[in-house]
């Protein structure tokens, strides 16, 4: 072997390089397509939790809010507030989300303010379905702690 490195060598790492990073690339592609249907229960997709995921969207909640580590870093994180704010029951969940959100903005001094967003009784509900079937996907403990 030579001691120099020649411009055929270098075009060789290159493709090889080029050629393995893509068939690892399609191979993780794949096992995460194979694996997804395990841990995003999308079975319990329902037509309240998409109206849900529209209101997130339309309403710009991830310009303030995270969900599941993705979006701004501006107001707590919720891909677990089911939980932390209605103990895993619905009921009490959405009674929660009724009062939290029509109590907008708390005007505390001092304290960043979350706008009204003047949500019906049945917007506010199907974003807490949105919320719940969040909290439920595996994410492998995600946010590391309860307060997100």
């Amino acid at each position: 072997m030579s001691e120099t490195f020649t411009k055929s060598m270098a075009r060789n790492i290159y493709y090889g390089g080029s050629i393995f990073f893509f068939l690892v690339f399609i191979g993780l592609t794949m096992h995460t397509t194979k694996e997804m249907p395990k841990t995003d229960h999308r079975e319990k997709i329902t037509e309240e939790v998409a109206h849900g995921k529209e209101l997130w969207e339309e309403n710009n909640c991830i310009g303030c809010h995270t969900l599941i580590g993705e979006g701004a870093y501006f107001a707590p994180e919720l891909a677990n507030v089911f939980f932390r704010r209605g103990g895993g029951d619905i009921d009490a969940f959405k009674a929660f989300m009724n009062g939290w959100m029509k109590a907008q903005p708390l005007n505390i001094p001092g304290r960043r303010q979350m706008p009204q967003f003047n949500l019906t009784d049945q917007e506010i509900n199907d974003l807490a379905e949105f919320l719940k079937w969040t909290a439920e996907i595996e994410v492998n403990s995600w946010p590391p702690n309860i307060e997100g």
